[in-house]
């Protein structure tokens, strides 16, 4: 089975790919440019994360103008020394949806009949399209119109149960980025940096 993996360079879809490659799932690794102000750091990181063999297997899909003119903290990066963020700072209306559906067409269009995403059970998702109701209700309607199964199977996993399995499998996980506030240094105190830090920590 082939399918598409939406990789980032974070923690959670670095874990996925190691726990992709010790069930024998062959994928291809998918990045996304939507036009996130850490988006080089993000692809850097990927390709020191990923599994050696499927380095020279990314596919990069850019759509960056999409949200241009936003003023989310994820497209526009903040002074760390100036800014108070707070988590409405971050809000990008519909990025998962945007990234679902890229990952659907781009399997689709490859004849694969899975798109693999390492979404998780997070206390800090405010998004709309982050909720198990959204995705409950997603992946039938992609899966109807266009025979793309969405699979999430960190959905119901907390932070620090990703680490524990990226460390049982092997995986780079402290080379990992996920910032969402800072484009290059990790902040340390938007939520992603804070899941990662403490899950980090807990299993030291």
């Amino acid at each position: 089975m082939s399918a598409i993996l939406l990789a980032s360079g974070g923690m959670d879809s670095t874990t996925l790919a190691y726990w992709l490659k010790s069930h024998d799932i062959n994928f291809t690794p998918l990045f996304i440019n939507y036009g996130q102000h850490c988006v080089e750091t993000e692809y850097n990181t990927l390709i020191k994360v990923l599994p050696e063999d499927k380095v020279k297997h990314i596919e990069v899909v850019d759509v960056s103008s999409i949200y241009k003119g936003s003023s989310s903290r994820m497209i526009v990066p903040a002074d760390l020394w100036k800014d108070a963020i707070t988590a409405d700072d971050l809000y990008l209306p519909y990025r998962n949806l945007l990234i679902l559906t890229i990952g659907a067409i781009i399997a689709q269009k490859k004849g694969f009949s899975k798109l693999y995403a390492a979404f998780i059970n997070s206390n800090h998702a405010k998004e709309i399209d982050c909720s198990n109701d959204f995705f409950m209700a997603l992946e039938p309607l992609l899966k109807e119109y266009g025979s793309i199964g969405i699979e999430m199977p960190f959905r119901y996993f907390s932070k620090l149960e990703v680490a524990k399995m990226g460390i049982q499998l092997k995986a780079p996980i402290g080379y990992t980025f996920s910032c969402q506030a800072s484009a290059d240094i990790p902040c340390g105190a938007c939520p992603n940096c804070v899941d990662r830090l403490e899950a980090l920590r807990k299993i030291a």
